[in-house]
């Protein structure tokens, strides 16, 4: 259906209509910002380097058959709901949870999932930036050893190919340039004894967190308006330098070798669990689903945004983008491993490894090394930003849409203070033993409570709130329910698979380890405790939502768990069937009459909503039979 006149923005109104709109919130300017930030807050840097060896090890070219399964049943769901969520409450994280007070707790475990996320995550930025700045120059750093942070066990790959294989070469006990610079030069790990021992302060990191933090406040200073169209550039260029790597990857030499590792099928794997659960862990963080980024861009949607495609084209073209990814890297690999006579498994590296040792390492084989290296960390440092700037979005929208009245005026402030005390909190990640607060962070702050957090969220929505409800508000605000393959996932099929991945993560529960390092009890303890405490907000919710109402224990859960009144569209032109309650004169036995005596004549979208209207009283009906 198309959008009548009076059912677009808030910005685009005018009168006395215009003057009852939150204005303040503000909207995506261009029908395209939402996508784009949508693709640029899925497509990040896990696509680069995690979804590639997650294939590698996990079945070759036959991990693509549970994971596209794992991304049906799993992956489109949970992201069209919270799209649903957000686009129709036009709310963040945690006003949201007027859908049923009761479970604000949810709310506030994703805001502080989010806030660590956000700290770390930022650091990875500013190690890119510290690679990126390190790239421009005629010679890389870390092509030859003999630097003062090199050790005896540095060997340079031209030294076995100037051996010319007159003498076999025991790499076994050697380590490459490229990882001594990012070990011993750019962490400065020696010094530091563990992560009881953070040492000093590394001021060049220092710098670069800090410009880091500077790039995001100054590009979300303005909230969507201005991170909406830094989108334009952060979201589409990394496509570009991805495929000029790709391009550049399948030219060399051997490049068929790594690939061939990275796709050879080995249907065998499909009998093990363990690969359908790291699919579906895949498909659970790389669509970013829980971490509240996705509902707070859905929230500056105008009320009938088609998100049901926008859903489709991001999802699909998160996938598609970690296997191309995937080819760009491992022929890169596969070229590699002829020039060091081994194979592709002894250079292929999951996580961090493969962006600061491995591929920095392969570019000093390339000809126009420099050129290469600087493009391909821009390239990481554009999937980054985008993925930041959906964080830092979701923290300030969630409580901006708290306290509206004195945050809203002074959002860029309040951004501001935001940015500054995640950066004071992220100093501890600049020393010589930041690294393990790093790994500390990674393995704890979005495990087992994130997937709580999506559960819970999933249970609240179809059970408390109903799925038939849902699938109403759905019907608003695009003229159609949702199918039978949506409510099925919903209800069972999604639930059911995150119950599982949850189970299978405490079941499987490995204490966090780098490299070698083991990290004592109170570090696992720490790190434990920041995954509980995010599911505690959800018991400490409810504590303070009963404790709000009046009446008998079950009566007070009772009335805590309902929709808030004034749930519903945030616009009231938009309140149309069971929300035209809240609307005056709404006394009336014909409360959508009401509506649309004062917004003008019957649309497509009020058409929907008699419908609605008519379905409901059929129930009532029903129900007072029976």
């Amino acid at each position: 259906p198309v959008t009548p006149d009076l059912l677009v923005s808030p910005s685009s109104q005018d009168g006395d209509l215009g003057s009852e709109c939150p204005e303040d919130r503000g909207n995506w300017t261009g029908r395209l910002d939402f996508l784009l930030s949508c693709i640029g807050y899925c497509v990040g840097l896990g696509n680069v380097w995690r979804f590639p060896y997650r294939a590698y090890t996990n079945g070759g070219g036959a991990f693509l058959v549970p994971y596209f399964i794992m991304l049906a049943i799993c992956g489109i769901p949970i992201f069209f709901m919270e799209l649903s969520l957000g686009q129709f409450s036009s709310l963040g994280p945690l006003a949201v949870w007027k859908i049923s007070p009761l479970f604000k707790g949810v709310g506030m475990g994703t805001i502080l999932i989010v806030s660590l996320v956000a700290i770390y995550y930022n650091m990875i930025i500013a190690y890119v930036l510290f690679y990126l700045f390190a790239s421009l120059t005629s010679d890389l750093p870390w092509q030859h050893c003999g630097n003062w942070w090199n050790t005896d066990l540095c060997l340079d790959h031209h030294v076995i190919k100037a051996g010319n294989n007159t003498l076999p070469v025991n790499i076994s006990n050697t380590v490459s340039p490229s990882e001594e610079y990012w070990s011993r030069y750019v962490l400065h790990i020696q010094g530091s004894s563990g992560i009881g021992d953070p040492g000093r302060i590394r001021w060049n990191l220092c710098l670069c967190l800090l410009l880091s933090w500077t790039i995001v406040y100054l590009c979300i200073l303005k909230g969507v308006k201005s991170s909406g169209k830094v989108v334009y550039f952060t979201a589409t260029f990394p496509y570009l330098i991805l495929v000029m790597l790709l391009i550049r990857g399948v030219t060399l030499e051997g490049a068929w070798k790594g690939i061939r590792f990275y796709l050879t099928p080995q249907f065998d794997h499909l009998l093990s669990s363990k690969v359908w659960i790291e699919a579906a862990l895949q498909i659970f963080y790389s669509l970013g689903v829980g971490f509240g980024g996705l509902l707070t861009f859905a929230s500056y949607n105008t009320f009938h945004q088609n998100i049901y495609r926008d859903t489709f084209i991001v999802t699909l073209g998160n996938a598609i983008t970690s296997i191309l990814a995937g080819f760009a890297i491992f022929s890169v690999l596969g070229y590699m491993s002829q020039e060091l006579g081994v194979p592709v498994n002894q250079v292929a590296k999951a996580g961090p490894g493969l962006a600061f040792v491995v591929y920095p390492q392969a570019m000093t084989m390339l000809p126009l090394s420099p050129f290469w290296s600087f493009l391909f960390f821009f390239m990481l440092l554009t999937l980054g930003l985008d993925s930041q700037f959906a964080f830092m979005e979701t923290i300030v929208t969630a409580v901006t849409d708290e306290f509206p009245y004195y945050l809203r005026p002074k959002k860029a402030s309040f951004s501001a203070v935001i940015c500054i005390a995640l950066f004071l909190m992220g100093l501890i990640l600049t020393t010589d033993g930041g690294m393990y607060w790093l790994v500390l962070l990674d393995d704890y702050s979005a495990g087992f409570g994130l997937m709580v957090v999506v559960i819970t969220t999933c249970l609240v929505v179809t059970r408390v709130y109903g799925i038939k409800r849902f699938c109403r508000d759905v019907q608003m605000m695009l003229g159609f329910k949702p199918g039978p393959y949506f409510r099925t996932c919903w209800m069972i099929l999604s639930p059911a698979t995150m119950m599982a991945l949850l189970v299978y993560n405490i079941v499987k529960y490995q204490p966090s380890e780098y490299g070698s390092y083991r990290f004592p009890t109170w570090a696992e303890v720490l790190g434990i405790l920041m995954g509980v405490l995010s599911c505690l907000m959800i018991p400490m919710g409810m504590v303070v939502a009963v404790l709000q109402e009046e009446g008998t224990l079950w009566e007070r859960v009772q009335q805590a768990s309902r929709p808030a009144m004034d749930w519903g569209p945030s616009l009231e032109e938009n309140r149309t069937g069971v929300y035209v309650a809240s609307l005056a004169g709404s006394q009336s036995p014909k409360p959508l009459m009401v509506h649309m005596r004062k917004y003008g004549g019957i649309t497509s979208y009020e058409n929907t909503a008699i419908e609605v209207d008519r379905e409901m009283e059929e129930e009532d009906e029903e129900e007072s039979m029976i």
